[in-house]
């Protein structure tokens, strides 16, 4: 069996998404002739607040690798989990390497200053290495054009950074193909060189009897208390901001064209934040209140443990799901969200892969839109006062042979044969004797 580097900046017991990129691959990998061996920063060093609870999720036996990570305290001169873990990752990996425990190095992204640390590796040891787009590095967010702005800075640091990143990788994924395409574009020698392959985070349905074992209680709402509880857990995109303001002018709308059922509903929003880690950095509840709707909406803007999120979809009426005016943005929440067996309610771009997978498995209610073209408050309110009012939701009747094609189990087998044709593809020379 080959070995496998995953280089994670965080991993369990962190709370945050990206940390579980590296913990689901690295269950089923073995399966497909794949050791993980997770290489991640010293979570003592880690900034968010973490889940100890996380540690019954991850497989057992699995190899980590606690890099030395440099500390925010006394000082915090830099909080990038990249950037303080990188020389202690790197010297990690040369070990790894210089030993021949491992045959390949594959880092996820972000914390994206980890990316650079494969190829250094590499040209040291002649190790193959890939990097994983969980979200796309170069891209442009707001305050990037105001020079010598943070943004600006990181912006410039980032094209930069990933063209000498990717120069040697013998591997490139991603969740989606939209994730990299632009990387590709910049580097058509990365583009007809490595190999490429994409997936999703996958859903992973082991996750949740050991959390409905733990019998948490909910404090974001009571369940059963009268009220119709709807859930959206996860980042606020950039570009999903206008899908936002359209769900929000619905339910507008839906106070006027059905006071009660909006005096029921109450939609909460988690970790919707300007940070992960700022209680008052809401970007949810001033919308609403310029909707005129905030009395139907509550906003916990920083984000909760991963147990506590999965813990809160099961016990709510329905999950929300808001994706974005990017087509290649396919929320991994959704897969979340049917394992909950709640009824989801998504706002999703007509040509997200998310939209067929809702609606082949009969998961719940979609209203598509497009870069040009919302949905109308009309059309929102009229789908909520029958998602609402007439739910045909059946948790028994979702087609779970569909939904196993998303399965974190499926999207590692995507990778391990990634891995086998990058490996074939990038094998060394063979040493004369």
């Amino acid at each position: 069996m080959r070995r496998v580097a995953l280089v994670s900046g965080h991993f369990v017991p962190s709370n945050l998404v990206g940390a579980q990129r590296a913990r689901l691959w690295s269950r089923h990998l073995p399966e497909f002739g794949w050791e993980p061996i997770v290489v991640t920063a010293d979570p003592k060093q880690y900034e968010e607040r973490p889940d100890p609870d996380l540690e019954r999720l991850v497989a057992p036996g699995l190899r980590v690798i606690h890099a030395p990570t440099l500390p925010t305290r006394p000082v915090r001169l830099v909080g990038d989990i990249g950037v303080r873990a990188f020389v202690g990752c790197y010297r990690v990996l040369a070990r790894l390497a210089a030993a021949g425990e491992i045959d390949f190095i594959l880092v996820t992204i972000p914390s994206n200053f980890l990316a650079p640390v494969g190829r250094l590796v590499h040209r040291r040891h002649g190790v193959p290495y890939g990097i994983d787009y969980q979200d796309p590095w170069v891209h442009r967010w707001p305050g990037v054009d105001r020079p010598f702005s943070r943004a600006w800075a990181s912006y410039r640091l980032a094209t930069w950074l990933e063209p000498w990143a990717v120069r040697d990788a013998a591997l490139i994924t991603g969740m989606a193909p939209g994730y990299v395409a632009g990387m590709l574009e910049r580097n058509p020698t990365v583009a007809a060189n490595a190999v490429l392959a994409y997936m999703p985070m996958g859903s992973a349905p082991e996750d949740f009897a050991p959390v409905r074992a733990l019998q948490r209680a909910t404090f974001l709402f009571s369940p059963g208390d009268g009220h119709f509880h709807m859930i959206y857990a996860g980042a606020l995109l950039p570009a999903g901001i206008v899908v936002l303001d359209a769900f929000l002018a619905g339910l507008r709308q839906l106070r006027d064209a059905a006071p009660e059922m909006a005096a029921r509903l109450r939609v909460h929003f988690v970790g919707t934040g300007t940070s992960p880690d700022d209680p008052r950095g809401h970007q949810v509840l001033p919308r609403a209140r310029q909707a005129g709707v905030a009395d139907m909406v509550s906003e916990h803007p920083h984000r909760i443990g991963y147990v506590d999120t999965l813990n809160h979809l099961m016990a709510s009426d329905a999950v929300l799901v808001l994706g974005s005016t990017e087509p290649h943005y396919t929320p991994s929440k959704v897969f979340q969200a049917m394992l909950s067996r709640r009824p989801l309610f998504a706002l999703l771009h007509e040509r997200s892969a998310a939209v067929d997978t809702i609606r082949t498995a009969r998961a719940g209610r979609v209203i598509t839109l497009t870069e040009a073209a919302l949905p109308g408050p009309a059309v929102v309110a009229a789908a909520l006062r029958e998602f609402i009012g007439a739910p045909d939701f059946d948790a028994t009747a979702v087609d779970r042979p569909e939904f196993a094609a998303y399965s974190a189990r499926e999207s590692t087998r995507t990778l391990a044969n990634a891995l086998d044709a990058a490996c074939a593809r990038h094998r060394p020379p063979a040493v004369a004797g």
